[in-house]
């Protein structure tokens, strides 16, 4: 990867785009803004990974986030070689801990293509089908963006400042840096992340291992128990994941030592998380013996204690997206069509001030867009994606004070089996989060925003 921190200055009516991160989000910021503005844009990615490869186990993507994939041309990555699909047509199927009955599952509400439905990846896969559609000179490592400024005032470019003392000048910047975001630890400081009282142990491995498991389902499976839950599934390419995910209370001193272990990416205590299903039924724990000791990573659920006031900042110069955002602990495995519909959002807010064609364009005076303008997409950005997202976290911090509330009962929060059953059975509907309309958000924001200002064009001619 080049290791240069300038982005070429080849016009003044190029848009200098500078990304943080090269995960996910900023992989995906990457391809739509290129897609949508060709060489009217300079993108240039900053990641402080020395060597580009994506942390994490597993990952999902709901229709919402399969369909902007194949709006972005990302179609590489809906294919079945890449992605597993269930044969069932079912998103998820929930199990008894202890019987492994089918207690409830989750269904789609229009989701008519099958290369649509739910799909669950290796993370480096889906990240390496995205990195097929970006310039490997683009991508700059080992850098840590520190501080994000304007030069000379509002009329300036913005400076951008990394950990190894370099800079370089940008006239946008996508902070797609992830849950420990740099960009958003310099512009909203206070703002802090807080458990959300689980803790994932997830792997990663070859499907051979659990080959011949005697009663090993086909579709993507979630075991719920009374103190925690076990997840297993088939991925593409021939990999198979299991996570195990317990819940505690991170301030009862009994649980100092897990907490004290739970360092993001961590190599987990094989013996220790075996421990913890031993009473489960006999194919998770053969699920586990057969999980090599070393691909059990750790992942503390993290999530944003609030909110945050504004996603855009810098008069609009500056804007948050995926995890960087609205960290919000990976509930309802939406993280990554959430930084999928965020990315193609904000490209497609851009586009509706910055038309590449037409009357629209005459308009907008050509050459790259005015500060007043960049304002202008960002407000549409948020105004498509901050609802959505809060809505998100509303639910998240509700579902965590409930948690918190369930296991500092007398009882340590073991439910009963009735108790369980029934909660299996009164999950949160999240059909609106999985098969999100991104590009109706989008539409409602830009007549919102640009409804009552002239201009040729209509809301769709726009977009």
């Amino acid at each position: 990867m080049a290791s240069a921190t300038q982005p070429s200055l080849n016009a003044d009516d190029t848009l200098r785009v500078a990304i943080a991160g090269a995960g996910i989000a900023g992989l995906a910021a990457a391809v739509a803004l290129t897609r949508n503005f060709g060489s009217r844009v300079d993108v240039q990615l900053y990641d402080k990974a020395t060597a580009l490869r994506e942390i994490g186990a597993s990952i999902a993507l709901g229709p919402n986030g399969l369909r902007t994939l194949e709006k972005l041309g990302v179609e590489n990555a809906l294919d079945d070689g890449v992605a597993f699909r269930g044969p069932s047509g079912l998103p998820m199927i929930y199990r008894h801990w202890k019987t492994n009955e089918i207690v409830s599952f989750d269904e789609f509400v229009n989701v008519p293509e099958r290369r649509h439905q739910t799909a669950r990846f290796a993370r480096a896969h889906l990240h390496q089908s995205l990195l097929e559609h970006v310039d490997p000179a683009r991508i700059h490592l080992g850098k840590k963006i520190v501080s994000v400024k304007e030069e000379a005032g509002a009329e300036g470019p913005l400076v951008l400042k990394f950990a190894d003392g370099s800079e370089t000048k940008a006239d946008f910047v996508v902070g797609a840096d992830g849950i420990n975001s740099g960009v958003r630890k310099f512009f909203v400081p206070e703002q802090k992340l807080g458990w959300t009282t689980q803790v994932a142990y997830r792997a990663v491995f070859d499907a051979s291992l659990v080959e011949g498991t005697p009663d090993l389902p086909e579709d993507s499976t979630h075991w719920w128990g009374p103190t925690g839950s076990f997840f297993a599934s088939r991925l593409g390419k021939g990999q198979f994941t299991t996570v195990g995910i317990i819940s505690l209370d991170p301030s009862d001193p009994k649980n100092a030592t897990i907490v004290d272990n739970a360092r993001w990416d961590n190599l987990a205590d094989i013996n220790f998380v075996r421990e913890l299903y031993k009473d489960w039924h006999p194919l998770i724990r053969t699920l586990f013996a057969r999980t090599p000791a070393s691909s059990i990573r750790v992942y503390p659920n993290l999530a944003i204690t609030a909110p945050l006031p504004a996603h855009t900042f810098l008069g609009g110069r500056a804007v948050l997206i995926g995890d960087a955002a609205h960290p919000h602990g990976g509930a309802f495995a939406t993280g990554g069509s959430l930084a999928l519909d965020d990315a193609y959002a904000l490209a497609q807010a851009l586009r509706a001030v910055w038309p590449s064609s037409g009357s629209d364009a005459t308009a907008a005076g050509g050459g790259k867009p005015a500060k007043d303008r960049l304002a202008q997409a960002t407000r549409i950005y948020e105004k498509a994606r901050k609802p959505h997202t809060t809505r998100l976290l509303t639910v998240v911090h509700a579902l965590t004070e409930k948690s918190k509330e369930r296991l500092r009962r007398s009882d340590g929060g073991v439910e009963t089996d009735e108790e369980l059953r029934k909660r299996m059975k009164a999950r949160a509907e999240t059909s609106w989060l999985h098969e999100h309309d991104v590009d109706e958000a989008v539409r409602r924001a830009v007549e919102a925003e640009l409804g009552a200002v002239g201009g040729a064009g209509s809301v769709e001619a726009r977009l």
